[in-house]
């Protein structure tokens, strides 16, 4: 059994990194340790996400993926959340999420659990998993709808300006680009997402 950790930020603003010493922490306690962490900067609202991808690619079955929170892995829609799920399942893959105490029993050591046990323990992980996919989902459109809502008010007072601008970011984003550097390799090395890369590379090119 590997234990492959999974952490992940909405924005490059956020660090993806916060919670990796608690999840080794945990892994230590339990009689384990992680094998390999897989970060990103991604919103949890999007079903393609690459270092997701390639840790459920890099599994195989009886592997656990392990995170903080459901909501580091899901703040998808229902039809999306199912989705991940079935590819999940299909590998093997256990989820275990120190937010969810019935999900640690994965990492006991083998044959520690009966059958039945076992049965009813995932039994009801499946569903608690599913209910606090649903709350990190509504708790995401929540505050997107107070976002929105915040934003109309500023702009109807007159005082919206808009995300400021990291110059510096932009900066050595154009100096890479100018230098000939493909997108994502732009991305990888400013540590960036590419649509802001691309941003930058439109208003290049408007300002020409």
């Amino acid at each position: 059994m590997f234990i492959r950790g999974y952490l992940r930020a909405s924005t490059t603003d956020q660090d993806a990194n916060r919670a990796r010493a608690a999840l080794s922490e945990f892994a230590i306690a339990q009689g384990h340790k992680v094998a390999a962490f897989y970060v990103e900067n991604v919103s949890g609202a999007k079903l393609e996400r690459d270092q997701l991808n390639r840790l459920i690619d890099d599994s195989h079955e009886g592997d656990v993926l392990l995170i903080e929170q459901v909501d580091r892995l899901s703040r998808l829609q229902a039809d999306d959340w199912d989705d991940l799920k079935a590819r999940i399942q299909e590998k093997g893959i256990t989820i275990v999420s120190l937010d969810l105490p019935t999900s640690h029993t994965a990492l006991t050591a083998s044959g520690a659990t009966d059958d039945f046990t076992k049965g009813m323990i995932k039994a009801v992980n499946g569903m608690l998993l599913d209910m606090l996919a649903v709350v990190a989902r509504k708790d995401y459109e929540d505050r997107r709808r107070r976002q929105a809502e915040g934003i109309t008010t500023a702009k109807a007072n007159g005082v919206y300006k808009g995300r400021k601008t990291d110059e510096a970011l932009h900066q050595r984003i154009r100096t890479a680009l100018e230098s000939g550097m493909s997108l994502r390799k732009t991305a990888a090395l400013v540590d960036c997402a590419l649509s802001t890369v691309q941003r930058v590379q439109k208003d290049m090119k408007a300002a020409i």
